[in-house]
């Protein structure tokens, strides 16, 4: 029935030329509604080609080889369509590419967490990652993937960098890059065509990006994914020659084709509802800027959320000021017409109508802006938690690598030197309980960088027989720290008994011991999370 469905939908668009007309673009928004409403049937699609993917890793959990494949399909489902989800497979795939020491697909899983981190907008573990790669024994395909995913990492830098040497500098070394893939990517294929296009494009050549991107459209073999990016290309590099016509054509093909390809991580309805709104079409604006934003909560990146989110509250706030001017017009009609009974009546029902549709518009944006408010909020206590701890505990794990590395050339000395005796020292040197505790001094003063009146909005949750005093020389205790790391969002007991090295026994005796302590027991953890960051 879903297959059915979608072949009538698939005949019931009228294809459009070339030159875009005024008909032709209303076709298309027509089209492009059509879609949006009926976008569940290409999901059901997709999610039923994943349940089918993951039926057959439980039947093949035993072959390596077997889920080695099935990780990359599903990867490549989840790619652009859920980022965690893309993710923990491609984090499944380096594990089983690992256990099967097999340097071509270990290589090939770390391409693919490179290209979720990007996706992120995470550039920092995008580049680190990539310093780890080595493609040297492998394959074409991979060293292709290599290339191209390092050429749009070091392209989305140069869109993010405002400074113009900088961006220039990222971009060319992009395209230096895109060569390298170029000269072993097949003549005449889709990926060619693509890969043409973005270096061309980058280099400012927009003709003959304009070429590569048409030959793509024009491929038989051309997916809906590769025509949605290749038609988005095209509109970028219409919207820079100033044909908008041409621009807003192409977004709306590629908006479509984002749809049938159930891609989440898209920018070309952003686009297009930026183009509507700035033509006066204020509804329709704030309607595709709302399906946006939900898309990309939905495949759950940080960066493609904010920059929807800047946008938002200005096409909102517009389509409010419309309805407000309606309802002026509204009122001075009533005005006009008050001498006549009838016309009265109907001016009236009238108005009441657009009354309770402007209060319940401004209940329903102002939930909006109030939850994208929280969501920004959010957004910006993780970044800063991630830059803190992330920071430190590569500062942390560069010294145990130091440490490790000074320890195995003590080790060797003594062995060359048939010092024996020496070796029993070892257990000295090895002080685990000290290195703990060096880690939880670290995590607390880092803990405490972030929230600086976390012990003193604490205590106030507790009765005054029941608050947590600090000895000298402490920073945390053990039971700040297993509510420290509740309200870093770790709240699993087995994670957060592993870290301070305690049985999850002992963990919830700590957590139950404090709770009843608490002003208010029903409510102590929500007034936790409450707890402020700098």
């Amino acid at each position: 029935m879903k297959k059915f469905l979608l072949i009538i939908i698939l005949f019931s668009v009228i294809g459009c030329g070339n030159k875009p007309t005024e008909s032709q673009t209303l076709g298309l928004l027509d089209s492009l509604d059509y879609y949006i409403k009926h976008e569940h049937v290409y999901r059901d699609i997709k999610e039923e080609n994943i349940a089918n993917i993951k039926l057959q890793i439980i039947e093949n959990k035993k072959n390596n080889v077997q889920l080695c494949t099935l990780c990359n399909e599903l990867f490549k489902q989840y790619e652009s369509y859920i980022y965690d989800s893309a993710f923990y497979y491609a984090e499944n795939l380096l594990t089983i590419s690992m256990k099967m020491n097999d340097e071509c697909k270990i290589a090939d899983a770390k391409i693919k967490l490179c290209f979720c981190y990007l996706s992120s907008g995470l550039f920092s573990e995008a580049f680190d990652i990539l310093k780890d790669i080595n493609t040297q024994n492998c394959d074409d395909d991979v060293k292709i993937d290599f290339y191209l995913t390092k050429a749009r990492l070091y392209y989305d830098v140069a869109d993010y960098n405002n400074d113009e040497i900088s961006k220039n500098n990222y971009e060319r070394e992009g395209n230096s890059i895109m060569l390298q893939a170029l000269e072993l990517l097949p003549k005449n294929s889709i990926k060619y065509y693509a890969s043409l296009g973005l270096k061309e494009m980058k280099s400012g050549n927009f003709e003959q990006a304009i070429t590569a991107f048409e030959h793509l459209v024009a491929s038989e073999n051309c997916s809906e994914h590769d025509l949605a990016i290749a038609t988005s290309s095209l509109a970028y590099i219409y919207s820079l020659q100033k044909e908008d016509a041409k621009a807003k054509e192409f977004l709306l093909k590629a908006a479509i084709s984002d749809i049938k390809s159930s891609t989440m991580e898209t920018v070309a309805l952003r686009n297009l509802a930026q183009y509507l709104y700035n033509d006066g079409d204020v509804l329709r604006a704030a309607q595709y800027i709302r399906k946006a934003f939900n898309d990309a909560l939905f495949y759950n990146a940080r960066h493609r959320k904010m920059e929807i989110g800047n946008i938002l509250p200005i096409i909102e706030q517009e389509r409010i000021t419309m309805l407000e001017t309606q309802r002026n017009r509204m009122r001075t009609f009533f005005a006009v017409t008050c001498s006549l009974v009838f016309l009265i009546t109907i001016a009236l029902i009238i108005i009441v109508g657009q009354l309770h549709k402007i209060k319940v518009a401004k209940k329903t944006i102002q939930q909006n802006v109030d939850d994208l408010t929280t969501t920004n909020a959010h957004l910006l206590e993780a970044n800063k938690i991630k830059e803190e701890y992330i920071g430190n505990f590569f500062n942390l794990n560069s010294e145990y690598v130091d440490k490790l590395e000074a320890f195995q050339r003590w080790v060797n000395r003594k062995v060359e030197s048939r010092q024996y005796s020496d070796l029993q020292k070892i257990p000295k040197k090895l002080d685990s309980q000290q290195e703990r505790e060096k880690l939880f001094k670290m995590f607390d003063k880092t803990f405490l960088n972030i929230f600086p009146n976390f012990v003193t909005e604490f205590n106030k949750l507790l009765k005054n027989d029941g608050k947590i005093n600090i000895q000298d020389g402490e920073l945390l205790n053990n039971d700040l720290r297993i509510y420290a790391l509740m309200r870093l969002g770790i709240k699993n007991n087995d994670k957060i008994a592993q870290f301070l090295n305690y049985s999850v026994n002992t963990i919830y005796t700590y957590k139950t011991k404090i709770k009843n302590r608490a002003i208010d027991y029903d409510k102590f953890n929500e007034q936790l999370m409450e707890i402020k960051s700098i």
